[in-house]
């Protein structure tokens, strides 16, 4: 690579090596450890999902039963953490206050960062555990309700639900948030990923890159995609009101939110896990209006697309957002339930980078002026 070349944006540029996922954008798969997401959604737990990237395998029963241990009994919240998020500013958002509570958690523990495999990154998953805790306890306290202590008999999914509700959640309702997360943990070496590993290259604790990597998530062009598909929906209305909407839109070439994806050129897998979710959610309710919504705008765009010979298919967020309101979560918790499982990802690869470690120093191509003379202000133009 010659001194002047350049990708904007590193788009084509292969800055990493992993073992962790493949994408296979063309023929619309996607694998965790070599394994697939639709075995992973319908046989898995978000748990084991955790495990599996954070330790290169799928664990058995008896390492299972102890991770879980392990990950439950780190979702309390103590009392400073809970005051944080009582006294948190107002106009803050929840992502803000996720950073601050993971930078907060890092005065906690004893780090050891030197090389992975004397990296206790493994060890301290309050990351992991206490993140769904803490968007749950922002809603519980945005609504003037008390602190909901976690239950260790519930998986993390129906756990959030409960903590974020004050009351169980049926067994299908915590299975569906469940496989949300797991769909959500890992994503191959996207923006917020690449920024975790940045900060890791740097020796920097795991907890410095885990905020870090939030912060990343929290930009409009990355995460929060699901939250404006729910917005689009809100804007059209009705179902009678997509053909015209379709057509207003397109005609002032408006993006489409949920559609599409940078690399998948076929439906992406997660969003057809996600569909089957939204049937079953809409069965069990007996309504099926936002479904029925769903498909019908999916059909719409899809025949237009491919009238002008450009398929394109739904992405993960087109369908997410509408299983998150099912589910009867506000959508400003969507982009941090986001977080939540992308946290298991994150530390998966902040391991993988202290393995063979090497700072990522990239060039930068200079382009402003020629050398030129300091002028004295008095002789500057005005």
């Amino acid at each position: 690579m010659s001194d002047t070349s350049y990708s904007k944006g590193l788009e084509g540029v292969v800055a990493a090596e992993s073992e962790i996922c493949k994408v296979d954008g063309a023929n619309g798969k996607l694998y965790y450890r070599g394994y697939s997401i639709e075995d992973l959604a319908e046989h898995s737990s978000f748990e084991e999902c955790a495990y599996l990237l954070l330790n290169e395998k799928l664990p058995n029963k008896t390492e299972l039963e102890n991770f879980t241990r392990r990950i439950r009994q780190c979702r309390d919240l103590p009392p400073a953490v809970q005051a944080m998020i009582r006294d948190f500013p107002a106009k803050g958002s929840p992502m803000e206050l996720l950073q601050s509570v993971i930078s907060y958690l890092s005065g906690t523990v004893e780090h050891h960062i030197e090389h992975s495999a004397t990296c206790n990154c493994r060890d301290t998953l309050h990351q992991i555990g206490q993140v769904t805790t803490v968007i749950a306890t922002y809603q519980r306290f945005k609504e003037g309700k008390d602190y909901v202590p976690s239950d260790p008999e519930l998986s993390q999914g129906a756990n959030f639900l409960y903590q974020m509700r004050g009351e169980r959640p049926t067994p299908e309702e915590g299975r569906i948030l469940d496989i949300c997360l797991l769909l959500h943990a890992e994503h191959g070496l996207n923006a917020s990923t690449f920024t975790a590993r940045v900060v890791a290259s740097t020796l920097s604790t795991c907890y410095c890159s885990i905020s870090a990597a939030i912060g990343s998530l929290a930009g409009p062009l990355h995460g929060g995609a699901n939250e404006r598909v729910m917005g689009l929906v809100e804007e059209i209305g009705s179902i009678d009101n997509i053909e015209p909407w379709l057509d207003k839109a397109l005609a002032e070439k408006r993006k489409v939110m949920g559609m599409g994806h940078r690399v998948y050129r076929a439906k992406d897998p997660r969003a057809i896990v996600m569909e089957d979710m939204l049937t079953a959610l809409s069965r069990r309710r007996g309504d099926s209006e936002l479904y029925d919504f769903m498909k019908q705008l999916e059909k719409s765009f899809r025949a237009r697309m491919e009238e002008k010979g450009k398929p394109i298919y739904p992405n993960v967020d087109f369908f997410s957002g509408a299983v998150y309101t099912r589910l009867g979560i506000p959508t400003e918790l969507f982009t941090p339930l986001f977080a939540a499982a992308r946290t298991a990802g994150w530390l998966a690869h902040i391991l993988e980078q202290r393995k063979d470690n090497r700072l990522f120093r990239p060039k930068c191509l200079f382009v402003g002026p020629e050398p030129r003379e300091y002028q004295p202000i008095d002789k500057r133009d005005a």
